[in-house]
């Protein structure tokens, strides 16, 4: 990561604003995690650290029949959804109850985030763990934290919860899509998911 000078922020965004969301702000060398709770203070520490980018892990935008239509019904995959289905990455359809309210969420906080001119992405950090041949955070924290330290957060703590590194794997993905390196899933005139690229390794 030598000549690493980008400000990243990485959110693991809550559906509710009562559980915590998982925050990384990454900056050179600096890494800090901690939770947030509510909208206001999420938007408030953008506004702080002016990041070169914010990657949230939340849905956000809907599927292009349900912006087209008006229908009340929220169907349950977008192409980008889909396009990681194909390469076996589990994930939860959008018409699940909770991905309902965290669309929602994540969807108003990148109206807010755009129109103060911040760039934001969408990044799903469970399917980026596997394309990066890492475990995910709830099946063995500890190696996570050790495969996210490797591949550039050298300055992770290792009492990081499972939200907390969540949130330092979407800051790493942002840290790909800045360099030029990512992969994009999905058509952008509906919604896109950025995901690691494909060669990338521990190694």
């Amino acid at each position: 990561m030598s000549g690493f000078q980008y400000c990243l922020i990485g959110l693991d965004l809550a559906g509710k604003s009562s559980r915590p969301s998982g925050i990384c702000l990454w900056w050179g060398k600096e890494v800090r995690t901690f939770v947030l709770y509510t909208d206001n203070e999420i938007i408030r520490l953008v506004k702080i650290f002016q990041p070169d980018i914010v990657a949230i892990d939340a849905p956000l935008s809907y599927p292009r029949d349900y912006q087209n239509s008006g229908v009340q019904a929220v169907p349950a995959w977008r192409e980008c959804d889909l396009a990681l289905r194909r390469k076996n990455i589990r994930l939860f359809p959008l018409n699940f109850n909770s991905m309902r309210e965290l669309t929602k969420r994540g969807v108003a906080l990148k109206t807010i985030m755009e129109k103060q001119g911040f760039k934001v992405i969408e990044v799903y950090p469970g399917g980026a763990q596997d394309i990066l041949g890492l475990p995910r955070a709830r099946k063995n924290r500890k190696a996570l934290y050790e495969g996210l330290r490797k591949l550039g957060l050298e300055g992770l703590s290792s009492d990081c919860s499972v939200h907390e590194l969540d949130a330092a794997t979407a800051a790493l993905v942002g840290m790909f899509y800045l360099k030029g390196e990512a992969k994009v899933y999905g058509d952008p005139t509906e919604g896109t998911i950025i995901m690691p690229p494909e060669a990338t390794n521990l190694n």
